[in-house]
């Protein structure tokens, strides 16, 4: 077998491995969050920070959201990196953007932030912030899905097949999963380029 092959016979046990009822009801905060007024707030670290640029483009395009990343502002996100530490930039940028329960957060990472592994220890403290306000949580995340799926209201955990692919395999999967949430009929607000010319 090819290395080709074996990966793509991964990438088909992860689809036929992930919970659907899971991406429901990240789907459905989503629609609720949206359905008040609500803004989506998206972060990802590495691969997942671009994967949440791509996101909020679609959530904002296709599914009407108001929705950022705060790693879209790379001057910002380097000077609080800089000047405060890179643990509290996102909660920092939160607090600025004046977080409300009727928000909703989505993270988008391999591992869901650990404090104890120091991975992604920005994640863990926006979340803390997050919860304490009452602001719901949802989650595409790789592995045991990390502080991310402890606290998350509706969590996506990407199975692993292969302990030698878990990162690529979790960032490919953000982009099935959000993909496949903007065109959600709950959520999809505006047609996409291709599909709409004849």
């Amino acid at each position: 077998m090819t290395f080709s092959r074996g990966y793509l016979d991964e990438v088909q046990r992860t689809i036929e491995l992930v919970d659907p009822d899971a991406i429901e009801r990240c789907v459905e905060l989503l629609a609720t969050t949206r359905g008040h007024g609500g803004r989506l707030f998206i972060l990802g670290v590495g691969g997942s920070a671009g994967n949440a640029s791509h996101a909020v483009n679609d959530f904002r395009k296709l599914a009407a959201f108001e929705a950022y990343a705060p790693t879209d502002n790379v001057s910002e996100l380097t000077a609080r990196t800089n000047d405060e530490g890179w643990s509290t930039v996102f909660e920092a940028w939160l607090r600025t953007s004046r977080l409300r329960a009727e928000d909703l957060i989505m993270v988008l990472s391999v591992g869901g932030g650990s404090v104890e592994r120091n991975v992604s220890p920005n994640l863990v403290s926006a979340l803390q912030y997050a919860k304490s306000l009452g602001t719901p949580v949802i989650g595409i995340v790789g592995r045991d899905g990390g502080y991310t799926a402890t606290v998350a209201d509706a969590c996506v955990i990407v199975p692993t097949t292969n302990p030698a692919h878990v990162t690529p395999h979790a960032e490919e999967f953000q982009g099935i999963l959000w993909h496949l949430m903007v065109s959600h009929p709950s959520l999809k607000a505006a047609p996409t380029k291709w599909e709409s010319v004849p």
